[in-house]
């Protein structure tokens, strides 16, 4: 009867640790999609993220977006999301409260997902070195144009 218990003790303990891995990948997939963040160039890039900081609206987009949050359904907040947070919908920010480091436009918003560009010790194949003036058209079309005062790639990031 002793042996049942262990049998059974062991299996609810492999049931246990199995759902446990599951919640923990789940969780950690959040944190560990190809975005880094922009504070994560600026080892690297020094200047450019300074000046990024100091100069580019886009660097403190969040800002819009809280101001108006409360007065928004969730489905115009997703809609502002996809312009003013770096990767929304393609595996970068999911929410503040998740991906925080996410919730500014930034560096990756323009120059494409950074993790493989930061583990490689900075190998320059691995990002978009120059935007395309496609990409920036994600955001900056002819419907906010006037909005945004939009000059392609004059001012798009103060570097």
């Amino acid at each position: 009867m002793m042996l049942v218990g262990k049998k059974k003790r062991t299996y609810l303990l492999m049931v246990l640790f199995s759902c446990f891995g599951v919640l923990v990948f789940t969780a950690s997939s959040v944190w560990a999609g190809d975005y880094v963040g922009t504070k994560a160039c600026a080892d690297c890039h020094e200047e450019q993220f300074t000046q990024f900081m100091k100069h580019s609206k886009k660097a403190h987009s969040w800002k819009s977006i809280s101001v108006m949050a409360d007065d928004l359904t969730t489905e115009e907040r997703e809609g502002c999301y996809e312009c003013h947070t770096t990767g929304h919908g393609k595996g970068g920010f999911v929410s503040y409260e998740q991906t925080p480091h996410l919730a500014d436009v930034g560096c990756e918003t323009c120059h494409g997902p950074g993790r493989a560009h930061v583990e490689s010790g900075g190998d320059p194949e691995t990002i978009q070195k120059t935007p395309t003036l496609e990409s920036c058209q994600t955001c900056h079309n002819e419907s906010r144009i006037g909005a945004f005062g939009f000059k392609p790639l004059i001012h798009s990031g103060a570097h």
